[in-house]
């Protein structure tokens, strides 16, 4: 069992494990997090997934967690790994159930005191036009072609159907498509289930809210990023839904048998793996490319809602995207000049100033950064940094959770956090009490203390701070 003194302390807010902890470990484990959290950490078996991380085939420099680390499947959530592509492996356990759960951000060009009196109403015609809960779909079902289409071009194949605009493409990680998609490696199970699924929210830690600009930490990267002072703002946060999930259960039974055939040991089964260059392995990065895709495709499309729900409450200039992240996926990367898949679990890349796969507009200043704090809580925009290749540009995802989905229940009123958010003047629309309180504040880490983790360790810098205004949630 890991204890606190099995750790180094590297810097202020950075730990290591050293590689000679474990005979099974190719590297040593690193977390950035306060002292503080590091004893909370211990609490679940997060920092054992991180230390089996380090046994993967081909991991280079160290597997890595951010401050917002809890335990998950396979890798903890807010793992990092980078991996040779031409020696190592593809890990389902790397990316996760949710394969593409990130966020996108809409910002307008009103500031709170010009939509006070719609907040109700917009609300409302936000709930009803975009379906939320667990398994809820649209009335309406893709046909196969279409899905196909979506699975393999992503937000584009929405876009080109007049569900948005270039603007949308442009201001998204990967331009909303990874090119290695391919549909024919996705299950018609797979298929099946995201058929009407499109556009929907799903439940959990999904949400839409509505947001005002709080605080400004960094006035020229603001105004870079098209920020002001009390700018309201709609962020929201969901993935693939039902097909990603089904993606994720296909190849992960199918990288338990391939361990067997490559003869890769590993002391944790749920860490499956293929080498990346094999068969297996290709199959696994392509449905996870297209999966990928869809989530993209599911973000348009519920852009599109909001801002035609926008337009018909408010009616004036609708907001437009700052930008599209993801923090459950693994993507083809260049590092020191060498190819890495870089598995991101509950992690956010987080480019420097003029890298080449960030948009123009934002070159100067480096990639946006979204981090979403728990419900009621403050939400972050933060930029790239080049001192983050020390984790291979990546930044934490959120809060983290600090209270098992279970155990937040047992010990939370659903009904009570929907008052005390009330009276802080926070509108929360949800069809379930039992969604509020596995999602209430006291079940998550503290947001300013996990950003300013980041912040101090450069993964990423502090741009600007939201806070709620109102909440629309699934059950």
């Amino acid at each position: 069992m890991i204890q606190k003194q099995d750790f180094k302390k590297i810097s202020q807010n950075l730990w290591e494990i050293p590689k000679e902890f474990s005979p099974e470990m190719r590297t040593p484990a690193r977390i950035y997090a306060s002292e503080e959290m590091l004893t909370k950490i211990l609490e679940d078996r997060s920092v054992n997934q991180l230390i089996n991380t380090a046994s993967l085939p081909g991991i280079e420099k160290h597997s890595m967690a951010m401050p917002d680390i809890h335990e998950g499947y396979g890798f903890p959530i807010g793992g990092v790994a980078g991996i040779d592509t031409k020696t190592g492996v593809i890990s389902p356990g790397g990316v996760g159930y949710d394969i593409n759960c990130g966020m996108r951000i809409l910002l307008s060009p009103l500031q709170e005191k010009e939509i006070t009196k719609y907040i109700e109403k917009l609300s409302q015609e936000i709930q009803e036009s975009v379906p939320s809960g667990l398994g809820k779909g649209r009335k309406t079902k893709t046909d196969i072609s279409f899905l196909n289409k979506i699975l393999q071009k992503g937000s584009q194949a929405l876009v080109e159907k007049g569900y948005g605009d270039q603007e949308d493409i442009e201001n998204c990680e990967s331009k909303g498509r990874m090119e290695s998609a391919d549909p024919s490696t996705v299950s018609d199970r797979a298929k099946q289930r995201g058929r009407d699924q499109i556009g929907t929210l799903g439940s959990g830690n999904h949400f839409i809210e509505i947001q005002k600009v709080e605080k400004i930490f960094d006035e020229q990267a603001a105004k870079e990023f098209g920020i002001f002072q009390n700018q309201v703002a709609v962020m929201f946060h969901t993935g693939s839904r039902g097909l990603g999930h089904q993606v994720a259960t296909d190849y992960i039974k199918e990288m338990m048998k391939a361990m067997n055939k490559y003869k890769i040991q590993l002391p944790d089964r749920e860490l499956a793996c293929a080498p990346f260059n094999s068969p297996e392995g290709q199959r696994y990065f392509s449905a996870m490319s297209a999966a990928a895709n869809y989530a993209w495709a599911n973000r348009q499309m519920i852009a599109y809602h909001i801002k035609k729900s926008w337009e018909k409450t408010i009616g004036k200039e609708k907001p437009t995207p700052l930008y599209d992240v993801a923090h459950n996926i693994a993507k083809k990367e260049n590092h020191n000049n060498k190819e890495l898949i870089v598995h991101r679990k509950g992690a956010t890349r987080a480019f420097p100033p003029n890298h080449p796969e960030i948009p123009e507009k934002y070159k100067k200043k480096g990639q946006p950064v979204l981090i979403p704090g728990s419900m009621g809580t403050g939400s972050y925009i933060l930029k790239g940094t080049e001192q983050g290749k020390e984790s291979w540009h990546s930044t934490c995802h959120g809060a983290g959770r600090a209270m098992s989905r279970k155990q937040a229940i047992k010990t939370i009123s659903g009904q009570e956090i929907i008052r005390e958010l009330k009276g802080k003047g926070i509108l929360i629309k949800s069809k379930s009490n039992k969604g509020v309180a596995e999602e209430a504040p006291q079940a998550y880490k503290d947001i300013d203390q996990v950003v300013e983790i980041v912040h101090q360790a450069n993964l990423s810098k502090k741009v600007a701070k939201l806070i709620p205004l109102a909440v629309i949630k699934g059950d």
